[in-house]
């Protein structure tokens, strides 16, 4: 692809970072490491939310601020205006006419009651873009209900089919149902500003966490629609390619996935048992019929050797298999590595700690910055005197007032 060239692909976009916990501030950071300026507005006193979580652990804070704040406000910038207050407000008005992009997760009606709806913020710029995230989006009967991860995964259906056969059900570990709603938030600022390229005109952009979780469930959903079968956990089988699961190695675990008849021609000539080599299995309905059957055949050959072993002949036979990682080992995988996955971020102290990286690979732009998250209106002073002109005589008038931080 060669060198590349230029700034990062949102570069010269202004944001007005207004999220707090995860799924907003998830958004802002993939916008952010696409290389936009994003102003994060805290609220004067202790700030974000986020800057208590973990800020007192020893081994998950540095400066004060804990793992959340570490990773989802690097690369932004901090200042400290009240909303609350109308000389707050009309100093969040002015830096609206800068930017380009207002992003939130408050509840819904909270930017109502606050005066920065969009309504409002359109009359002072109508190329603003707004967007909010909330856990059910700004219309139906149920938008008012307060949420948060786990309540959308377990309503949007997802939880019902993780785990084992007659087992209760599990949410994901990885909290689906916040980021998920961070990364369409994404998607819908991204449309908005396409958009406005061609009208001129910003427009707000309502994500439902929920909705998102609808979304997910994808062909799974359609399958249910199209058959009325309620479909019931597996654990982590598949229900159509055999053998598709996770068996247990000697020394931890290993996935195996033969999607389709190929695959299992080739499965046969490393796992060699003449059991799993008759004819009727030749075809995936066979081996459903009797895919407990395969599985445990598979699970008590592969429990006979270590993970290392058995991955290094089913990738010489080209069959999809993984193992299965915990973070030591994902997060040193040469590959993720390799594709910059994690990043060194330096502090503010000197001190360098190490973030997940960014997924989005751009062939032209080159890679988002990865510096520091901010302390606590560290950029207050900064951004007024740019962005706005302020003169240092109002900038402590307004800090007398305890409208800036």
């Amino acid at each position: 692809m060669g060198e590349k060239k230029g700034k990062g692909a949102l570069s010269g976009v202004v944001i007005l970072d207004l999220t707090h916990m995860l799924s907003g501030p998830y958004g802002a950071m993939i916008l952010t490491d696409l290389g936009a300026r994003t102003i994060k507005v805290e609220p004067p006193g202790s700030g974000e939310g986020t800057r208590q979580l973990l800020a007192e652990s020893e081994a998950y804070s540095r400066q004060g601020m804990g793992a959340y704040y570490l990773t989802l406000n690097r690369g932004k910038e901090s200042i400290c205006v009240d909303l609350k207050s109308e000389a707050g407000r009309e100093v969040f008005y002015e830096l609206v006419k800068h930017a380009d992009i207002v992003l939130d997760n408050f509840s819904v009606g909270v930017t109502e009651r606050l005066k920065i709806d969009h309504a409002t913020l359109s009359a002072i710029n109508p190329r603003i873009i707004t967007c909010s995230v909330s856990g059910f989006g700004e219309t139906g009967p149920g938008i008012h209900r307060p949420a948060f991860d786990q309540v959308v995964q377990g309503m949007g259906g997802g939880m019902s089919i993780t785990g084992y056969p007659g087992g209760e059900p599990l949410r994901s570990g990885i909290p689906i149902g916040d980021l998920g709603g961070g990364v369409f938030g994404v998607v819908g600022i991204l449309a908005a500003l396409v958009s406005r390229g061609q009208t001129g005109i910003g427009q707000h952009v309502d994500i439902s966490m929920l909705d998102v979780q609808i979304s997910l469930l994808n062909y799974m959903a359609t399958m249910y629609l199209l058959s009325g079968d309620t479909p019931e956990p597996m654990g982590n089988g598949h229900f159509v390619h055999v053998p598709y699961n996770s068996y247990k190695t000697q020394d931890g675990y290993l996935i195996i996935a033969c999607i389709g008849d190929a695959f299992y021609e080739k499965f046969t000539g490393v796992i060699t048992r003449e059991e799993l080599r008759q004819e009727k299995y030749r075809k995936q309905p066979g081996r459903y019929a009797e895919k407990a059957k395969i599985d445990a055949i598979v699970q008590e050959e592969l429990a006979q050797n270590t993970t290392e072993y058995w991955l290094e002949k089913f990738r010489e036979a080209r069959i999809p298999c993984a193992p299965v990682n915990d973070f030591a080992h994902a997060l040193n995988d040469p590959q993720v590595l390799a594709r910059n996955m994690v990043v060194d971020v330096q502090l503010q102290s000197g001190e360098t700690i190490q973030l997940p990286g960014n997924p989005v690979k751009l062939s032209e732009s080159v890679d988002g910055s990865f510096s520091a998250p901010p302390l606590l209106g560290e950029h207050t002073t900064a951004v007024l005197k740019e962005l706005l002109g302020y003169e240092s005589s109002r900038l402590e008038a307004l800090r007398r007032d305890g409208v800036i931080q």
